[in-house]
């Protein structure tokens, strides 16, 4: 242990003179290190001051060179003029070429993340030593720090508007190249993604209905399609049903096969060859499927970690989830619960969808659903970036001349934007939601 104490932290200001002398040398090389590292990558307290300073050059669209960097130093107060001279002169002697600043700031990268885990490990022994807390939420804690680091969230202190500034004329310039950057994850459904602009990558999304109405049905709609568009992973925690039954309707609603045909085993011919064509083309999406009963936060955000590529979470239904603490009021532990779920939509940067029952109440016949209406709703309400519910009409009547297939999808709250209604054809055999504007083979 004693050896430990006396062992070096991890620093390389080689490199981080590097990255500075090369700026020095060619200043068009400073938007190539953006992406890579901060100032509070740096050790050096001195290199750390001067890239703030180049920063703040660059975010003014000044020349970086010796003198304004000298004139932002003794501007900024961290630096005199003899001191300021003499420390960029030492700098642009310790490089000769700027051709290799994307190593050096590789390096300083690294060597950044080598002291963050000397650091998290520390904390973590420091809370195992104490015991304070039950082994579960200990290990969760540990795990944390760690994916906090090799996902780039370790955490960190202020961050400087310089540091944020920088990101934000990344952010806008790939808006300005790409319009559709800015736009959410799509839900495959045009006239929802017009009124919601696509689902956040950081928000918590509640889908919530009377049973029966096709909650669960539209949030696997939405599934599929994510996974199929984006190409990325879409992990599904089915608490309600079984991993097969989910899946069972998912190959209903991509084949076009009656789910009765698929539950009674009375398929032809042409039934097994749609099903053949829709295993193909799920087959290559990244769905994944775990239906653990009583689940808690902390045990998704443990399997959510070694997911790779995450795109969507979605989780069926939030009621049967198990809260982290045990109580008697179970509102409490619902909002526990919401408020937790908006948290992983954070720390894993994904929507997060999660579907939810309704108050009796709301069983009105025809009364369309209002944000009361969530049961045990203060928290799921106060949380959600959307709240959207699903609302059919169960008694058609053929002589009104509605569409006897179709569905309102409230959307009655939108962080993004205003509330509306979108109305979407439901094939209720299929399990399958389309946007009116589509033309299925049922119609």
């Amino acid at each position: 242990m004693s050896d430990q104490i006396f062992k070096k932290m991890p620093i390389s200001l080689e490199a981080e003179m590097g990255v500075l002398g090369s700026v020095l040398i060619d200043p068009a090389k400073f938007a190539d290190i953006t992406s890579i590292i901060t100032s509070e990558d740096f050790y050096s307290e001195e290199n750390k001051n001067i890239f703030q300073a180049m920063q703040s050059l660059f975010l003014q669209s000044k020349t970086i060179d010796h003198v304004t960097l000298m004139d932002e130093l003794i501007h900024q107060g961290t630096f005199d003029q003899e001191s300021s001279k003499t420390y960029i002169r030492t700098i642009l002697d310790s490089v000769a070429v700027s051709s290799n600043i994307v190593d050096y700031a590789k390096i300083v990268a690294d060597k950044s993340i080598l002291r963050k885990l000397i650091n998290a490990a520390s904390e973590i022994s420091g809370i195992s030593y104490e015991a304070k807390d039950e082994v579960e939420t200990i290990l969760d804690a540990a795990e944390q720090k760690i994916y906090n680091i090799a996902d780039g969230n370790a955490p960190k202190n202020f961050e400087h508007i310089k540091d944020i500034l920088v990101s934000t004329y990344d952010d806008l310039k790939k808006l300005n190249n790409d319009k559709d950057a800015g736009i959410g994850v799509p839900t495959g459904f045009s006239d929802l993604d017009r009124l919601i602009v696509g689902l956040g990558k950081m928000d918590l999304v509640i889908i919530g209905a009377r049973p029966g109405m096709g909650k669960t049905a539209l949030a696997m709609n939405i599934a599929t399609n994510v996974a199929k568009n984006t190409k990325k992973a879409v992990c599904t925690f089915t608490l309600e049903m079984s991993n097969e039954q989910v899946v069972t309707r998912i190959l209903s609603s991509e084949a076009l096969v009656d789910s009765y045909k698929l539950r009674s085993g009375t398929l032809d011919a042409d039934d097994w060859k749609e099903l053949a064509h829709a295993a193909s083309r799920l087959n290559d999406c990244e769905m994944y499927f775990d239906d653990t009963t009583n689940i808690t936060i902390t045990s998704m955000k443990s399997k959510l970690r070694r997911m790779k590529n995450l795109g969507l979470v979605v989780v069926d239904y939030l009621g049967l989830m198990q809260g982290e603490k045990n109580t008697d009021n179970r509102a409490l532990e619902v909002a526990d619960i919401s408020r937790n779920l908006k948290k992983m939509a954070k720390e894993f940067e994904v929507p997060v969808i999660a579907c939810a029952q309704l108050n009796r109440e709301s069983a009105s016949k025809d009364r369309r659903p209002a944000l009361h209406d969530l049961r045990e709703s203060g928290g799921i309400e106060q949380d959600a970036d959307i709240v959207m519910f699903v609302h059919r009409k169960e008694d058609f009547d053929a002589e009104s001349g509605d569409n006897p297939n179709q569905a309102e999808i409230i959307v009655a709250k939108n962080r993004h934007g205003a509330p509306g209604v979108v109305k979407m054809n439901f094939l209720g055999k299929y399990t399958k939601f389309t946007s009116c504007e589509q033309k299925s083979s049922e119609e």
